[in-house]
């Protein structure tokens, strides 16, 4: 008895009449359950996290009807590097979207195959499809779909036939606006996107005669801080014997400053990047002081608790952080 020869390629390009196939997998640990959207467009952020957000509405939610918190880990690079800023701009939509604060862990560079969707969900698809070619989208949705093991696997697949267009740039105005907190340990890799407690910074140019009206002292705000002047000078002068000391280089900062930014950071959730802007330093050194202060305020057991609303002064730091990174002198140089 003799089966049919099928003719097949010998590498995976695009066939001319079929198009490409791009699956984009999510493995739930908990429940050894798997999600792959199969895209025909491109291997983009705006793909990777719209294959999330079908797993969530698909299977997540349901399985999940309480989660407030979502935990991602991902490889380093690919379409869900921890460099691409489209990444987490489309995390940051999808958090306000949910509702869930979405904590992303990337691998490091170099171990994707540490991640265990390789092991307990894609090494299992590869072996149910083995030897059979793959002539349509139908046939690769439904071998993805029926992979099963003994240990309880169930997966389900979905066909994506959306456009994701490549080159999209993400401006260093939107990264500042971001709802982002990045982790002390490896903030690069680890950090996590939630709901704003402000609006987001505008789109479009702020007017001129908003710019114009900054005033420094605003920083000091206490409806920001959370704190009466007297108060915020009593915290610096408690933290200077042990954090205002300097080592090599001075600092870009007066050691008040970096009090005062590290109070904002923990207080109204502002990041590392519209710190900087606000307060005339560099990503780099506003990310070195916020690690060093935040480990001294709890070696001195300060805490400052997060604002319980926005405050309405928020609005006019989004427009002064709008207005500097506008400015060609003042971009924030960031590796996202």
């Amino acid at each position: 008895m003799y089966k049919r020869q099928v003719l097949v390629g010998v590498h995976d390009f695009p066939d001319p009449q079929l198009g490409k196939a791009v699956p984009y997998g999510v493995y739930d640990l908990a429940a050894n359950t798997g999600w792959v959207n199969v895209g025909t467009d491109h291997d983009t952020a705006a793909f990777a996290v719209e294959s999330i957000r079908r797993w969530w509405h698909g299977q997540g939610r349901t399985a999940y009807p309480r989660a407030t918190r979502l935990l991602i880990i991902a490889d380093a690079g690919g379409s869900n590097g921890y460099r691409t800023r489209a990444w987490k701009l489309e995390l940051a939509r999808l958090a306000a979207e949910t509702g869930l604060t979405i904590t992303v862990c990337h691998l490091p560079p170099g171990t994707s195959k540490w991640n265990k969707i390789e092991h307990r969900l894609f090494s299992h698809i590869t072996m149910n499809w083995r030897g059979r070619p793959l002539t349509s989208h139908e046939v690769i949705v439904n071998s993805i779909a029926a992979t099963t093991t003994r240990t309880g696997l169930r997966v389900r697949a979905a066909l994506d036939t959306n456009s994701y267009p490549t080159g999209v740039k993400i401006g260093d105005a939107e990264m500042a606006a971001l709802p982002l907190t990045r982790h002390t340990f490896h903030g690069d890799w680890n950090y996590a996107l939630h709901l704003p407690r402000c609006p987001a910074i505008p789109a479009a140019r702020a007017p001129q005669a908003a710019a114009d009206r900054w005033d420094q002292a605003l920083l000091a705000d206490p409806t920001l801080t959370g704190m009466s002047h007297r108060q915020l000078d009593d915290l610096t002068a408690t933290l200077a014997p042990d954090g205002d000391t300097q080592r090599g280089r001075p600092p870009r900062l007066t050691f008040p400053d970096q009090v005062l930014a590290t109070v904002l950071h923990l207080r109204v959730a502002l990041a590392a990047e519209p710190l900087a802007v606000l307060f005339g330093s560099s990503r780099t050194a506003m990310h070195r002081t916020l690690l060093k202060n935040r480990r001294l305020f709890e070696a001195h057991g300060v805490a400052i608790p997060p604002a319980p609303t926005p405050p309405a002064a928020l609005t006019t730091l989004q427009v002064r952080v709008l207005a500097l990174t506008d400015e060609p002198g003042n971009k924030i140089k960031t590796t996202c």
